[in-house]
């Protein structure tokens, strides 16, 4: 099955599509002590491979994977007996709890940092931290506007809008972008992340390559522009959307929900571009391997004008020791990568609002899980 095939009716059904693919069955056990469970993801059964997985996993990063990574949980847990607790605290301090050493394995948005491998060093005895990539999808631009459920913008309105010069949601080059759309007089509420979070080192790495001179800040993890107000995590610039009138963020798709739409991208394509899982798979499939060794950080196409090809993408990343992994965590810590990088765990995500990751990048992941010590 190629895993960049999208299931559109799944993703069309939004939740009801995700209760359906994580109602969970009875496992077993076989004369080699490895746990087999059937999977409902992909509508036939299935075996979650447990070998010698035991005990629990403590695990934080990224929020914008949450989802995904509680939909997986909950199917490896019950085949595996492993208790897996993900905080899913930031990118940021995912980092922080792997290179400490206080965690299994940690989530990010984005690839790790040179300074970084090195801290790792010193947790991973004799190797060191590594990326995975492993979860894909759009990072919607959500706004909540009475009367607006269809929005156009572009790179340039983006970055004015968070960097408090454009404040009105009746301004001018709104209304250019949205000539059949009713504006409201209305003042914009911009959040962003207060937090150290990959997801806005990957907003504002596209505000950067699309609109240079729009955006002077460097980028990173922690937010730089002036104004707007912030929230924790994913859901916490969510809730805020939701609840505020005139308010707008950037947010993984999963979260874009309940009174929260997205906008559609203007980016030079022949007509604006939806925040589809879809249209994040194809803007993926640009992207290219710049990680060496066992590390298969991946570098993404920001600018791409491809028909149908959703640019503000990310890619979540399990960081975990290529050498050197803790003796008492490590079966679990594999099994549960395996799992996830497998076909039945990677099926689950376009019904939670995630995008595989591409074949012949997660073909490369699971040689690598392989080869964890």
């Amino acid at each position: 099955m190629k895993l960049q095939r999208m299931n559109r009716q799944a993703i069309t059904l939004g939740a009801l599509a995700v209760s359906g693919a994580l109602a969970l069955t009875a496992c077993g056990s076989d004369d080699t002590g490895t746990s087999t469970g059937a999977s409902a993801s992909s509508g036939s059964t299935s075996s979650i491979k447990c070998d010698d997985a035991k005990g629990q996993l403590l695990a934080d990063g990224s929020s914008a994977q949450k989802n995904a990574i509680d939909a997986w949980v909950k199917e490896f847990s019950t085949a595996c007996g492993v208790q897996i607790n993900y905080k899913g605290g930031g990118s940021g301090a995912g980092v922080t709890a792997f290179t400490q050493g206080t965690v299994a394995f940690a989530g990010s948005d984005s690839a790790l940092k040179p300074e970084e491998v090195t801290a790792s060093k010193a947790v991973c005895t004799g190797g060191q931290a590594i990326d995975l990539p492993m979860v894909g999808g759009p990072i919607a631009v959500g706004y909540n506007v009475p009367g607006v459920d269809k929005l156009v913008l572009d790179a340039a309105t983006i970055a004015k809008i968070f960097d408090s010069k454009i404040t009105n949601w009746n301004d001018a080059a709104i209304k250019a972008l949205n000539p059949d759309a009713t504006l409201p007089d209305l003042k914009i509420q911009a959040f962003h992340r207060s937090d150290e979070s990959g997801t806005t080192d990957n907003f504002t790495k596209y505000l950067i390559a699309a609109t240079p001179g729009n955006w002077k800040y460097d980028g990173g993890k922690a937010w730089q522009a002036k104004g707007g107000q912030s929230a924790s995590g994913s859901s916490g610039v969510a809730a805020q959307v939701k609840q505020t009138s005139g308010a707008i963020s950037y947010m993984e798709l999963s979260y874009a929900k309940d009174g929260i739409n997205a906008a559609s991208l203007d980016t030079g394509a022949a007509a604006p571009v939806e925040a589809t899982v879809d249209n994040a798979t194809k803007a993926i499939a640009d992207a290219k391997i710049v990680g060496t060794g066992s590390d298969l950080a991946l570098q993404l196409n920001y600018t791409t004008k491809a028909e149908g090809a959703y640019p503000i993408t990310l890619v979540t990343y399990e960081i975990v020791c290529d050498k050197g992994n803790k003796a008492d965590t490590l079966p679990a810590t594999k099994a549960f990568l395996t799992y996830i990088a497998g076909e039945d765990g990677q099926a689950l995500l376009p019904a939670a609002g995630y995008a595989p990751i591409p074949a012949d990048i997660i073909s490369k992941v699971r040689t690598t899980i392989a080869g964890l010590s």
